[in-house]
């Protein structure tokens, strides 16, 4: 029941983002008329920058001002978030969401603000699966291969993460709780960085988005041995998925999305929206991200709420089944 409740007030706060005023209208009508700050809650280099950073520029032509990219990299997302959940909702600072933003509303205990409340869902940009990379120090070139030797070198291995409670953390406890495999977790203040580490053989084994990663596989640096989507990826179907690989069911993807300060008039966010969707969907970005391996969604605002509470409630099923719990 508690769970309905925080959802229903989440939808309310989507449909009357701002009250039913004179105002809102008038305030959407002039806006922006000054920059407008995306704050990303993880270290440049990561999946939510590389997107912000090719989304930004065009999305900015659109609006007419800015869109200054401000990375807060700081306790799996949960320090940025906490900024824009305390905004002022004017539209004029919005976060760039990931799945660890819900897993963290799911599991967290103690989160400053409340996932569900205190947002106004504005777009689910782009869906990726996470990727399976290997360090070549490892032998394993399958999915098979590696669960075999993970079984007999248990000790040796370490795997990075974006922080406790992330998705890459959780990503990876599902796969270790499916196959029987034990890894020592070290968690980093982003993607980018646990890939640094692994690059350096200082964790073997990450989860992470296949596009920001792709030079790395594609060069040999770093193994891509399968991923964690329900079908293999359009533009790599050389990749097979984690499930047909022999971890039948498993299934860990990322995804990337935009939410203002809950009561941020209904009309910003409609026009966010608009632009936001506008953006993905022009040829050279669909192209770009399509041949990432991602799928371009580019959500209403009322999907992505849906989308956002069917992945709470998801990952915390998972979370709880792991024992895993975050303070």
């Amino acid at each position: 029941m508690a769970g309905n409740r925080e959802f229903l007030c989440f939808v309310s706060c989507l449909l009357c983002a701002g009250g039913a005023c004179t105002g809102a209208a008038s305030a959407a009508d002039n806006f922006p008329t000054r920059p407008v700050r995306l704050v990303i809650p993880f270290a440049p280099g990561g999946g939510s920058d590389v997107t912000a950073r090719l989304l930004g520029p065009r999305i900015a032509e659109h609006l007419g001002q800015p869109v200054v990219i401000d990375n807060r990299p700081a306790a799996s997302g949960v320090v940025g978030a906490n900024l824009v959940a305390k905004a002022v909702p004017d539209g004029y600072t919005l976060l760039g969401t990931t799945v660890t933003f819900v897993i963290n509303g799911a599991l967290q205990k103690g989160l400053p603000y409340d996932a569900f409340s205190d947002f106004a869902p504005i777009t689910q940009a782009i869906v990726s699966p996470f990727g399976l990379l290997l360090h070549p120090a490892v032998p394993a070139k399958t999915v098979k291969e590696f669960i075999a030797y993970g079984k007999a070198n248990s000790s040796k291995l370490l795997y990075g993460s974006s922080g406790p409670g992330s998705s890459p953390h959780l990503s990876t406890e599902l796969f270790c709780s499916m196959t029987g495999i034990r890894m020592t977790h070290v968690p980093y203040k982003g993607i980018s960085p646990a890939i640094t580490a692994q690059l350096g053989n200082e964790v073997q084994v990450v989860f992470s988005n296949m596009f920001s990663t792709r030079g790395h596989w594609q060069a040999g640096r770093l193994r891509l041995v399968a991923h964690g989507g329900a079908k293999r990826v359009e533009s790599f179907p050389e990749i097979p998925t984690i499930s047909e690989s022999g971890v039948p069911g498993y299934q860990s993807v990322n995804w990337y999305g935009y939410a203002a300060p809950a009561r941020t008039p209904r009309p910003v966010v409609e026009r966010l929206y608009k632009e936001f969707a506008a953006v993905a969907s022009l040829p050279e970005v669909r192209q770009t991200l399509v041949s990432q391996g991602n799928d371009v969604v580019a959500s209403t605002p009322q999907d992505f709420a849906k989308a956002i509470k069917a992945e709470s409630d998801r990952w915390g099923t998972i979370g709880r089944k792991l024992g895993i719990t975050l303070n």
